[in-house]
């Protein structure tokens, strides 16, 4: 279980929230409210206050570089620091077999960086967040660049990770896929959590 609690920073807070192992939980709000600004803090990306802990394994306790790994963030808009796509991949047989999932050709893997769109873009970053392999993974609008089947490839492949037992927290404005992948919605505002529902059926 991800256990967050009295996490706070100057912008947002106090916020206390679980997520189960194979449960995914949707974040929602309007633009500004905090969302992003909850997931950054989470994986230790800005300053903050507060306890946060997979299991009985606390951040506090472990280097920033090992929480990472084990807790993953895909930001909405995905960093990159080479000119090739592959020069971001250390096993590139794992990674073709994701880029498929995602509705990626495998020749995307020889492509330059600049040529990539918003939604390559993302799509590329969360494979390189699920090569490490990691028990919780912070989604920060996954499919806001997306056409209707991309879309569906990256939901699907959230899927799996579920059934695998990954714990997910899901930033998305899309009520509908909210409906789709979480069995509850976190509603920000002003930096702090108002309002707690079970997802539609």
């Amino acid at each position: 279980m991800l256990s967050v609690s009295k996490l706070r920073s100057r912008l947002f807070g106090p916020i206390d929230l679980e997520v189960e192992g194979g449960e995914c939980v949707a974040v929602v709000g309007a633009s500004g409210a905090g969302k992003s600004l909850l997931l950054r803090a989470i994986v230790d990306l800005d300053p903050n206050e507060g306890e946060v802990a997979w299991k009985t394994r606390s951040r506090s306790e472990m280097p920033a570089p090992e929480w990472r790994r084990l807790v993953s963030y895909v930001p909405a808009e995905t960093g990159w620091w080479a000119d090739q796509v592959a020069a971001h991949f250390n096993s590139s047989e794992k990674a073709l077999a994701l880029f498929e999932m995602v509705g990626l050709p495998r020749e995307a893997m020889g492509w330059d960086v600049t040529r990539l769109s918003t939604g390559e873009r993302h799509r590329l970053g969360l494979v390189r967040a699920l090569l490490q392999k990691p028990e919780v993974l912070l989604l920060d609008e996954p499919t806001a660049a997306l056409d209707e089947a991309a879309t569906r490839d990256v939901e699907e492949l959230v899927k799996r990770e579920l059934q695998s037992g990954t714990a997910i927290l899901l930033v998305t404005h899309d009520v509908r896929q909210a409906e789709r992948l979480a069995s509850r919605r976190l509603t920000i505002a002003d930096g702090k959590i108002v309002d707690q529902t079970g997802a539609a059926a």
